[in-house]
């Protein structure tokens, strides 16, 4: 069938999501770029892929799909094995609930609320934007009372669906890795379940990986 191809740009967190979970299941895969300088992603033959003009979109044969959670879904899926966790809980109505729970939280409560923080504190200054000190100050405090709720799961299981690791975790390094590189790193300081959680993740081997090919944060 050949070698998956993931278009878009590694250090994007959208395509950062999908990198960590091809890197979870050993896949065999490809990262092709996408020129937003020239306007690549508004060409036909990537609106072919994805018809938003957005990245990542994802081949694998003849399938095309795009958005990251449900190209991460499909990867998982597919490669699901003995030899590796299994992040999705597909066999077990339960856990498999709780992980898309915390997933939905992800993309709709902490995902919209640390992407601007992220992307205007630390990604707009590397490549030599201004970022919108307004945007990030508004969204810092929704980030405090998100964190409470997230406190208060962490407080009673090791990660978010339960005391396994999912999904509902990883889907959250991306816009998570460039916060921790921003001047407000230290509100997790208030948060002692939800560091724990978060240095606990970044050991992963898959993240260390997705992180290599993603802006320098040090």
């Amino acid at each position: 069938m050949g070698v998956m191809k993931v278009y878009g740009v590694a250090r994007y967190m959208s395509v950062a999501r999908v990198i960590v979970c091809l890197e979870e299941v050993g896949a065999d895969y490809q990262v092709v770029p996408v020129d937003f300088a020239v306007g690549e992603h508004k060409t036909p033959a990537h609106l072919a892929r994805n018809p938003l003009g957005l990245i990542p979109a994802f081949e694998d044969g003849d399938l095309v799909i795009f958005e990251s959670r449900t190209i991460s879904k499909y990867v998982l899926r597919k490669y699901k094995s003995s030899n590796t966790d299994d992040l999705l809980r597909e066999n077990n109505l339960t856990e498999s609930t709780m992980v898309e729970q915390w997933l939905g939280v992800e993309a709709h409560h902490y995902d919209p609320i640390v992407f601007p923080i992220s992307y205007n504190a630390f990604v707009l200054p590397k490549i030599g934007g201004i970022g919108d000190q307004k945007l990030i100050d508004t969204n810092l405090e929704k980030l405090k009372t998100i964190l409470e709720v997230y406190e208060a799961q962490l407080s009673k299981t090791k990660y978010l669906a339960g005391d396994f690791v999912s999904l509902a975790d990883l889907s959250h390094f991306p816009a998570t890795y460039y916060f921790m590189a921003t001047p407000y790193a230290n509100l997790f300081d208030n948060y002692p379940h939800v560091k724990a959680w978060w240095e606990n993740l970044v050991t992963r081997p898959s993240l260390k990986k997705a992180a290599a090919s993603m802006f320098p944060v040090a």
